[in-house]
């Protein structure tokens, strides 16, 4: 008597093994998949940015390269004082050396996957939130939000005035007073309070908080929020 043919799998075309992808079909498809991940990342996590003038120094300087961060303000998170922030352009602020951005196809596809700095936006600190009266100067030429006088010694330019105009002004719910450090050299609120906006930033044009600055290396190092911003009475 004959044994049963039994069928081996392995000869079968169920068992058959699928041939490999070519190498440039395999290069191909994880530059793909690097890119999509680079999209998401720019959209959702972490973006960098260009420093589009001199407005934040001595912090930044221009053109360093810094990364925002964007997990902080998800869901109810919003910017809090003290925070430097990205945010658009709320209406003609960018200056013609502040809006620049990629200029060739190789950096502009790199700008648009998040793989290359973006230009065409503002840099800022927060200085007041919704609801706040934010006022200068007091007795002692100090900026102050709901009374209480803010060091700024930390961060402003060695001997500059927390500002040279005067002003005070009460932050609609739902915007930002923002200032840049180099208050001298910043066209920030203070000089867009003439115009419809009011000088205030809408949050919903905020991109995210500064996290840290990249470029130059040598200058490297983690962005903190003040301690002048601590204790700050509710409006």
């Amino acid at each position: 008597m004959t044994d049963p043919i039994t069928e081996n799998p392995a000869s079968s075309p169920q068992g058959e093994k699928k041939p490999a992808l070519p190498v440039w079909q395999e290069s191909l498809l994880l530059l793909v998949i690097a890119l999509l991940l680079a999209i998401g990342i720019k959209y959702f996590f972490v973006q960098a940015f260009y420093i589009p003038s001199p407005s934040m120094e001595p912090q930044f300087i221009k053109n360093d390269r810094i990364l925002v961060q964007k997990m902080s303000y998800w869901g109810d998170g919003s910017p809090q004082r003290g925070d430097i922030v990205v945010f658009k352009d709320p209406g003609n602020w960018l200056g013609g050396d502040e809006s620049h951005s990629a200029d060739n196809p190789i950096t502009k596809a790199l700008e648009a996957v998040g793989l290359y700095p973006s230009g065409g936006h503002l840099v800022k600190r927060v200085i007041g939130t919704g609801g706040d009266r934010v006022k200068c100067c007091d007795a002692e030429g100090r900026v102050t939000v709901n009374g209480k006088a803010l060091d700024e010694k930390s961060y402003l330019p060695k001997g500059t005035l927390p500002s040279e105009d005067p002003f005070d002004v009460r932050v609609p719910e739902g915007h930002l007073w923002v200032m840049g450090d180099n208050r001298s050299d910043s066209y920030d609120s203070r000089g867009h309070m003439g115009d419809p906006g009011g000088g205030f930033v809408d949050q919903d044009l905020v991109v995210g908080k500064v996290w840290a600055l990249i470029w130059p290396w040598k200058r490297a190092e983690r962005i903190h929020t003040p301690e002048t911003f601590q204790g700050i009475p509710a409006p």
